[in-house]
């Protein structure tokens, strides 16, 4: 067997590789933000992320205990100062952006409040995760950039990812929570704290009253 014919074999898994990464992390989350209406954007996103976890299940050598590895790899002091800082954050944010919204679920709903603490875990930051840190990972290890760039290019997708939502403050939000859960699972090497982090994130988020930059009945389109 000649060299180029080698070299075409080994080639051929990078650039399936490729053009999956491309069109699940490039090309859906655009096609949705820029083709689908509002309220088809939930439905989308429940297939996109079964199509990932299928995706994630079939990938050579996984195995889901995975998500158990170093689940104690975190500390209770961090965990405080990162809430803290968040809250701090958001509530700067939300009364610089939109006081209007400011703490109004925590303040006017506070039921509906608690059944998002609830839900989001587990129905929102558990499947994000998935996708975008074990997923993104452990299938295209192979044709991802080495050491930083890969966490850049990491938090660029998930930022992408939330393009519906058309707003600036939600990218720029998203693309630092990208970094800070990544680092989690990568240096850590800990699913469960990248899963935790972003829970606490989310959760402070809807709040102090920014959930309504992550309310698809808010989506304005700037075309």
């Amino acid at each position: 067997m000649s060299k180029q014919t080698d070299w075409a074999d080994s080639a051929t898994p990078h650039l399936r590789l490729r053009l999956e990464f491309g069109l699940f992390f490039i090309a859906v989350p655009v096609l949705i933000a820029v083709f689908f209406p509002p309220n088809w954007m939930f439905p989308s996103l429940f297939t996109f992320t079964a199509i990932g976890i299928v995706l994630l299940h079939y990938t050579p050598g996984y195995a889901w205990a995975e998500l158990r590895y170093n689940w104690q790899n975190w500390s209770w002091r961090e965990v405080v100062v990162f809430t803290i800082a968040m809250t701090a954050f958001c509530a700067a944010l939300v009364m610089v952006m939109r006081p209007d919204a400011a703490f109004f679920l925590l303040s006017n709903r506070p039921e509906f409040l608690i059944v998002i603490w609830l839900g989001y875990p587990i129905l929102s930051a558990l499947p994000q995760e998935l996708l975008f840190r074990s997923l993104f990972f452990r299938r295209y290890h192979a044709i991802l950039p080495d050491g930083r760039a890969a966490y850049l290019l990491n938090a660029g997708l998930f930022s992408l990812a939330h393009l519906m939502y058309w707003s600036w403050i939600v990218a720029i939000m998203t693309f630092a929570g990208g970094l800070l859960f990544t680092w989690a699972y990568r240096k850590r090497g800990s699913f469960f704290y990248a899963v935790l982090l972003h829970a606490i994130a989310g959760n402070i988020i809807f709040a102090a009253g920014l959930g309504v930059y992550f309310y698809s009945g808010n989506v304005q389109r700037p075309f």
